[in-house]
């Protein structure tokens, strides 16, 4: 018998992307409510409560309401808002951030599905982090664009309106108080929150996301080489992280890895000067969203978590 699945949100952006890997997957019954019944608070309830999974594409404040809603300890949540990602008893849903966190997130009841952003900056830095290349003092920055889906139906609506995309890229989050850097911050193990400079492109989907580092200043003076490899090692064996090499590569594209479920880093930089910069690609929707949800989803069914998603 198959296990259930209630996405609580699903005909939103994140929602539909996931009920269609899930629908390619086709391993889970997925509950359905038709339009009237998904605003009828009762079928919800009943909803989320009979579910073996829930995966919320909500508002924060909604998901709040929702987990509040769930009066069993049978189902089982992943929330794939911002509200529970530094919440007390909650895992986070990273995979690979740490070398248990897989099993962590596998005897979870309560997953919080990381930030796009966040993805991408803990992945970059956290195995340097934790062998000491990088000071958990350290003060970090980090440069990252989205494709304007990331925005949401809102952002959608804006970019693909009849009067034509609003800009073909925009700074934002300039008061440094981003809802990501919190995550960041904890989920690296720094001191200080990073400096966060996102971004939004012209383009549907895709994301780019840039750490610099001067080499030279850090205690430890890592090259080039050490940074690869410490990134290469955290990811040995992992289907859906991939570390490539930065030679001969002149250019990263926003896209490079759109319409994936993978993420991809690379080191570029400067041995004589001391240089670095830490590149992730990843899909904003895919890796940075539903993709990640349906890998959590995956792991907690005991399932290979690469099920459904397109490598």
């Amino acid at each position: 018998m198959k296990q259930s699945v209630f996405i609580d949100g699903g005909v939103g952006t994140t929602g539909l992307e996931i009920v269609e890997r899930l629908t390619r997957h086709g391993g889970f019954e997925i509950v359905r409510l038709d339009e009237a019944r998904r605003k009828d608070a009762d079928a919800r309830k009943e909803a989320l409560n009979d579910a073996d999974f829930v995966i919320l594409c909500l508002p924060d404040d909604a998901a709040r309401e929702a987990v509040t809603m769930i009066d069993n300890d049978k189902t089982r949540v992943i929330d794939a808002s911002t509200a529970h990602r530094v919440a007390e008893g909650w895992v986070y849903g990273l995979p690979e951030l740490e070398p248990d966190q897989a099993d962590r997130i596998a005897g979870a009841s309560r997953v919080a599905n990381p930030g796009c952003y966040p993805t991408g900056f803990l992945a970059l830095v956290r195995p340097l982090i934790r062998l000491g290349l990088i000071p958990a003092d350290w003060p970090l920055s980090v440069n990252a664009t989205s494709g304007y889906s990331g925005g949401g139906r809102s952002m959608i609506a804006e970019f693909e309106g009849e009067g034509g995309p609003p800009s073909a890229f925009r700074n934002y989050g300039l008061s440094l108080a981003h809802k990501h850097v919190p995550e960041m911050q904890k989920h690296a193990r720094l001191e200080h929150p990073p400096i966060f400079q996102p971004a939004v492109a012209d383009t549907y989907r895709g994301m780019l996301v840039e750490v610099p580092l001067a080499l030279h200043a850090l205690p430890r003076k890592p090259s080039l080489a050490a940074c690869e490899k410490a990134l290469t090692d955290a990811y040995a064996g992992s289907a859906l992280v991939h570390v490539e090499p930065s030679e001969g590569v002149s250019a990263i594209m926003i896209e490079a890895d759109a319409g994936t479920d993978r993420m991809t880093l690379r080191v570029f930089g400067n041995e004589e000067r001391g240089q670095a910069r830490l590149i992730a690609t990843l899909d904003n929707l895919g890796k940075g969203a539903a993709g990640a949800a349906v890998q959590n989803l995956n792991l907690m069914a005991g399932l290979d978590p690469a099920t459904g998603l397109t490598l």
